[in-house]
């Protein structure tokens, strides 16, 4: 029994919600109503007894509606909008110079000479640092004294040999001559060793700051300073897998940094990775921007934002997307009609959605009210309806035999007691001069 009763409350619920929201049935208020001629005269009986325009099934305007007739779902409606939509990423960089090197002493020696004032301006060739090079300048004139002895020699075996003196053979000649060869390398490296202990700059830029004094004993392959070419700088980001279909279209980037709020640079896109992090899931960018008046200073962060205009795309408001079992889809004002169309979302942003669908430009799209429709339900946007409370000011005008007055406000609303009571008495008083036969009554009636 309980079970029975508890799916006949759930039947009358469903029942009641259904006939709130879509209306009651013209067959089933044929039956309640008890009309004899079906449906069809339910429906012309129904306005007939509704004269404020109002009537039909739901008892205000039909289905959910108000004044448009019977089964008539009131929406709101907006036309078609075509335009593009704007892809912003944002990501955060940091600066580099385009050029930057590290002066490294390729020898071992103690410094008699530093130039490595931070911040100075360097051309490449110039000298930054000496060592100590007395040995080597002594092995240098040992190695340049034995080639001027080999050279001699050679030249005192070719006029013997010239004369036709047997005592200068070719062999001794071809000896002379491979020592005059040996000579002359070891002038070369001796003049190498001297080159390596005067370190010089390798670019031209700008010098970082250094450690190095004079005194200090270096070792191989010691870092002394490091130089930077900073007329232009690369700015190193990572941009989400997503964007990967941007980057190959893309060309600059917009790059803002907290040194200089308010002010934005364009950088242009010269390479990205040829694959995605598979722990990051992000691929690395680098973008070139230019620094020819020097403001900007490598390892400086910037907030990088890439930006990217589609072509003009159907929009909607994001109310107008309805979702089914089959996706998304809108609705369409078909000629009074509501007709489903399917569609595919492209983009989000705010309240808006572009979509990808067959909707012609200008159609009138259910913006509010598409949860309540049907396919082929007639729809109405109340366009052209009165507000009931002046329809209903209107009718008690016309009864009353007096002329509207829109202006003019309700008496009995703002009039007091009293005022009503004086105005009344006041009337009253009017109507008794007005009229000619009571004042001729009162000579009478004094007599």
């Amino acid at each position: 029994m309980r079970k029975l009763l508890t799916l006949v409350v759930a039947l009358a619920i469903l029942t009641g919600a259904y006939s709130y929201s879509f209306g009651v049935p013209a067959p089933l208020l044929a039956m309640v109503t008890g009309t004899a001629d079906g449906p069809a005269e339910a429906e012309e009986t129904a306005p007939a007894a509704r004269p404020g325009g109002g009537g039909g099934p739901g008892g205000r305007g039909g289905r959910g509606g108000r004044g448009g007739g019977a089964n008539t779902t009131t929406v709101v409606t907006q036309a078609l909008e075509m335009r593009p939509h704007e892809s912003v990423i944002s990501a955060v960089g940091t600066a580099s110079a385009l050029r930057s090197a590290e002066v490294v002493s390729d020898v071992a020696g103690t410094v008699v000479e530093t130039n490595l004032i931070a911040n100075r301006e360097v051309t490449a060739g110039d000298v930054l640092v000496r060592l100590d090079a007395r040995a080597e300048v002594l092995n240098l004139e040992v190695a340049t004294a034995q080639l001027e002895q080999a050279i001699a020699t050679v030249a005192r075996y070719e006029r013997l040999q010239a004369t036709g003196t047997s005592t200068v053979t070719e062999v001794s000649l071809s000896e002379a001559r491979l020592a005059q060869r040996l000579a002359e390398a070891d002038v070369g490296l001796a003049e190498l060793a001297v080159e390596e202990r005067i370190i010089r700059a390798p670019i031209s830029g700008r010098l970082a700051l250094s450690d190095v004094e004079v005194g200090d004993t270096l070792s191989a392959n010691s870092v002394l300073v490091s130089i930077d070419q900073s007329s232009s700088l690369v700015i190193e980001f990572e941009l989400p897998e997503r964007a990967v279909g941007l980057l190959a279209e893309a060309e600059d980037v917009l790059a803002t940094t907290s040194t200089f709020t308010g002010r934005v640079f364009t950088a242009s896109i010269i390479s990205f990775d040829s694959r995605i992090d598979d722990v990051t899931r992000s691929v690395t960018v680098e973008a070139l921007i230019d620094n020819a008046d020097g403001l900007l200073w490598p390892g400086m962060t910037f907030a990088v934002r890439l930006t990217q205009e589609s072509e003009p795309l159907p929009v909607v408001p994001s109310t107008a997307i309805t979702w089914s079992r089959e996706g998304s889809s809108v609705w369409i004002d078909a000629g009074g009609v509501a007709e489903q169309v399917p569609v595919t979302i492209l983009y989000r942003q705010n309240d808006s959605a572009w979509i990808s669908s067959d909707i012609a430009r200008g159609a009138m799209v259910v913006t509010e009210g598409a949860h309540k429709l049907r396919e082929g339900a007639a729809i109405s946007t109340g366009a052209g309806e009165r507000p009931r409370a002046a329809e209903g000011a209107g009718r008690n005008a016309e009864d009353d035999g007096a002329p509207e007055d829109d202006g003019a406000p309700e008496a009995d609303a703002g009039t007091r007691p009293r005022d009503r009571e004086n105005g009344q008495r006041g009337r009253n008083a009017g109507a008794e001069e007005a009229d000619p036969s009571a004042d001729a009554t009162k000579p009478e009636d004094a007599t």
